[in-house]
């Protein structure tokens, strides 16, 4: 009896000890999937190697698919994007098609190294990120560094001024900074529209969240707020709000409750986070966490991030929207899938005009097709300046 009452026991302690454990690890992998990474590409990315370099080109590893399961290589999506290593960045443009290359290699057009050398063997990862430094640097767009004040403490943004009376206020998503809506820049300015481009709790010069994590634009909205309050204070009568990933779902969510709501004339809403489970799972899942663990590392992160189940996602009303709305996204976004989108869209096709980007990842809908991003763009501004 003994024997088998010391069995049971040390059974018992040693389950106790798997699911601590178990705990444990889900808590640090919820965690690290929260942490902001400000400018730095979103884990689980497929590295690419730089096989060699020439005037105009550069010829990169043939990658696999994405861990999420996207059916176009990442290295062959059309368009334009960054290549980013440490200490290394540079722009590529689309696939050269009759160029020579080996069987496991495809060779990009090399628009411009920007910063760093790709010398042969360099890691890089294909990111939406296009441009680094400021708008002057990058773009040669004169600018003024300003400072909103927000409910933390100061928050960092770069003003691009124009003649319009309507501002667009550019929020980034997960795995970028602000330097991520410099893309757009150009255009917004060629269509006369003051941009206030901003940095939120938990980017480089912002303060931190109080718990250091993200919160998938759940508590981070109020930035876009103070961000709406400051354009109003300094000249703007109406303001369009343009986010990308969680960006996008601050949008929606000052739109829902800022006090100031009436006087946001539209919404831009590149591949938005609207279904937090999905999002939290991809990140955690990136994280190469165990699959045993997994579940619970998405529930641990959705207690962490204040995401409870009797709060609804953003959009997920869609009989509150007010303004205007423009979607981009596409299939291929395996870290915000599309499908929100596309109901919301189904919803209120009086207010919601969705423009599917195909063979585009997370946040890279300009990326994908530049062109045809920015006449939508144009035709959905024009009524709103």
């Amino acid at each position: 009896m003994r024997t088998a009452t010391a069995t049971a026991a040390a059974v018992t302690t040693a389950l106790l000890g798997v699911g601590a454990a178990a705990v444990a690890g889900a808590r640090y992998a919820a965690d690290a999937a929260l942490r902001p990474e400000p400018g730095r590409p979103l884990p689980g990315g497929p590295r690419l190697s730089v096989h060699s370099t020439a005037p105009g080109r550069v010829v990169l590893t043939l990658s696999q698919p994405s861990a999420g399961g996207a059916p176009i290589l990442s290295s062959l999506r059309p368009g334009t994007y960054g290549l980013d290593a440490p200490g290394v960045h540079a722009v590529v443009g689309p696939v050269l098609p009759g160029a020579d290359h080996e069987p496991d290699t495809v060779v990009r057009r090399l628009l411009a190294v920007t910063h760093g050398s790709l010398d042969p063997g360099t890691r890089v990862t294909l990111t939406p990120q296009v441009h680094l430094g400021n708008p002057r640097t990058a773009l040669g767009l004169d600018h003024a560094d300003v400072d909103i004040p927000g409910e933390l403490g100061a928050l960092p943004a770069w003003f691009v001024p124009a003649a319009w009376d309507t501002w667009v206020i550019t929020v980034h998503g997960l795995g970028s900074s602000r330097e991520h809506p410099m893309v757009v820049m150009p255009f917004l300015h060629r269509q006369r529209l003051p941009v206030l481009d901003l940095a939120y709790r938990g980017d480089l010069g912002a303060p931190r969240s109080p718990d250091g994590l993200g919160h998938l634009g759940e508590s981070e909205w109020r930035d876009v707020d103070a961000a709406i309050r400051y354009a109003l204070r300094h000249g703007a009568r109406r303001v369009v709000l343009h986010g990308w990933s969680t960006g996008a779902a601050m949008a929606l969510r000052a739109a829902e409750r800022s006090a100031l709501a009436d006087r946001i004339s539209g919404l831009v809403l590149d591949s938005p986070v609207l279904d937090w489970h999905a999002t939290l799972r991809a990140l955690v899942a990136a994280r190469r966490t165990p699959a045993v663990v997994l579940p619970l590392a998405v529930l641990a992160a959705e207690g962490r991030a204040g995401l409870r189940a009797d709060r609804r996602a953003p959009g997920a009303d869609p009989g509150a929207l007010r303004v205007p709305v423009l979607v981009f996204h596409g299939p291929d976004d395996t870290l915000a899938p599309w499908g929100p989108s596309r109901r919301l869209a189904a919803a209120r096709p009086d207010l919601v005009t969705l423009r599917t980007v195909r063979e585009a990842g997370h946040g890279a809908m300009w990326n994908a097709d530049p062109a045809g991003y920015e006449e939508a763009l144009r035709r959905f501004l024009t009524p709103l300046m």
